[in-house]
């Protein structure tokens, strides 16, 4: 039986992993990619699997979801992790990588497989045999209006990037190094608010002016339709006073440094208050990549204009002359109804050979992107070898997340990341009440389910 060429759409992360994937197997791929002939609005780099709203893959350990996807995605012999683990930068217990460094890495190894040939330019139309879709959720304009028109309309929902500022501008001395709970290394930098700069820095950010946002969903109450774990900052904070300092802002576990002198003015060694050993309020600082040239706002995704940006944001402690070298952006996020569109391998249900991958299916995350590329890619070679796709066990995060957004029963659809909530629950009795050994428990069952396929 001959192999067809696959053609891929799109060389975002779950382009690359299923261009992988066909290729080490043996099939012939047609890696199509507008770049650099055209450039979404959000993206700036030239290289393949571009990272634009983080660094960050998120927890790594297996207690975790996003630490349980990983350990899966390796079994599967993930591109995309592979590559994260030769440019990682330090960040505690999460996977953060050089952004510029793991591009260029996926780029060159990607561009040297044999059976990759790389179009550039921009696709306007569905190639006309097999194919995975995998434009992400900036598809151009004119490949948008040919999958509407084959999908019969869109979800959509808009997404927001944290600004990212140089190392060297942050006054370190007030910023510390720590980590919550002194767990894992202190890979982080932390600004520390009293209760006064944070009640003027609240007020600044929720009267602060926002950019104007085109072609925009509306929820029920006539406001954008944000997805909730890409919230604006300046959005969460008109939730309450409280709402960012037990969000991207807590101090929760955070205590100033053994003589520091904190925002009390005084020593912190000695003293028996614990309040005064703790920030009100605290923004943390994540490594940007491995030269440690730059560092990101965590959590603060925002769409403040940019003169707003550097004025509210430079009301951090630390950060009063903060050179900015991206400012926050937000940009549209589309995705397909896709349990109404596709099977569980990501398959178009009204074609044979049309397969989906990355965040246009409604898998919301980086890793969450690359997994369904490798999904999507076995299956398409199962298929044109004439065999069945892969069953992935719904203990899995995989099998789960893929039967989630395939589940026709789910009627008001929205994207969706890795979570222990979507694995069925142990049967060990009696029930393990520490979350923490309940999701070991959970992650080695899934592993075990997985590695006897």
């Amino acid at each position: 039986m001959s192999k067809p060429i696959i053609s891929i759409i799109g060389a975002g992360l779950a382009g690359v992993e299923a261009a992988h994937v066909l290729a080490i197997r043996g099939f012939k791929v047609r890696l199509y990619e507008m770049k650099p002939q055209k450039y979404s609005p959000a993206h700036k780099h030239l290289g393949f699997a571009e990272l634009v709203c983080s660094n960050s893959f998120k927890a790594d350990r297996l207690s975790t979801a996003g630490g349980l996807l990983k350990a899966e995605m390796r079994v599967l012999g993930s591109l995309v992790l592979e590559v994260a683990n030769y440019t990682k930068v330090p960040a505690g217990g999460a996977l953060a990588v050089d952004r510029v460094a793991f591009s260029n890495e996926i780029t060159r190894r990607i561009r040297s497989e044999p059976n990759i040939e790389i179009v550039s330019g921009e696709v306007t139309d569905f190639p006309k045999s097999h194919a995975i879709i995998a434009t992400g959720p900036l598809t151009s304009d004119k490949f948008a209006d040919a999958i509407k028109i084959k999908c019969g309309g869109f979800l959509s929902f808009y997404d927001a990037a944290a600004p990212i500022i140089t190392a060297e501008s942050i006054n370190m001395e007030k910023a510390f190094v720590a980590t919550r709970y002194d767990k894992g290394e202190a890979d982080y930098l932390n600004c520390p608010f009293t209760k006064g700069e944070y009640e003027r820095f609240y007020e600044e950010l929720i009267n602060a002016e926002v950019a104007s946002l085109h072609d925009v969903d509306l929820s029920e109450n006539g406001k954008p339709n944000f997805y909730e774990g890409c919230m604006p900052v300046e959005v969460l904070a008109k939730r309450g006073i409280d709402s960012v300092r037990y969000g991207c802002m807590k101090p929760v576990g955070i205590l100033y440094p053994e003589g520091h002198i904190n925002l009390w003015g005084s020593a912190n060694a000695g003293s028996s208050n614990q309040v005064h050993k703790r920030p009100y309020a605290n923004v943390q600082l994540r490594k940007e990549n491995a030269t440690v040239t730059m560092f990101n706002l965590v959590g603060f995704q925002t769409n403040l204009k940019f003169g707003e940006q550097k004025r509210v944001f430079t009301l951090i402690p630390g950060l009063e002359n903060a050179e900015f070298v991206r400012y926050g952006v937000m940009h549209r996020n589309t995705f397909i109804d896709s349990p109404r569109l596709l099977d569980s391998a990501f398959m178009l249900k009204n074609s044979d050979n049309i397969y989906f991958a990355g965040q246009i299916t409604g898998v919301e995350g980086y890793m969450e992107s690359a997994a369904s590329g490798i999904i999507a890619g076995l299956a398409m070679a199962a298929r044109c070898s004439g065999e069945n796709a892969i069953e992935l066990p719904d203990t899995t995060i995989l099998g789960a997340l893929t039967r989630y957004i395939s589940d026709k029963t789910v009627v008001a659809f929205q994207p969706m990341g890795a979570n222990m909530g979507l694995l069925p629950p142990l049967t060990i009795q009696p029930p393990i009440k520490n979350k923490q050994e309940r999701n070991t428990k959970l992650s080695e069952r899934a592993l075990r389910d997985l590695q006897k396929l």
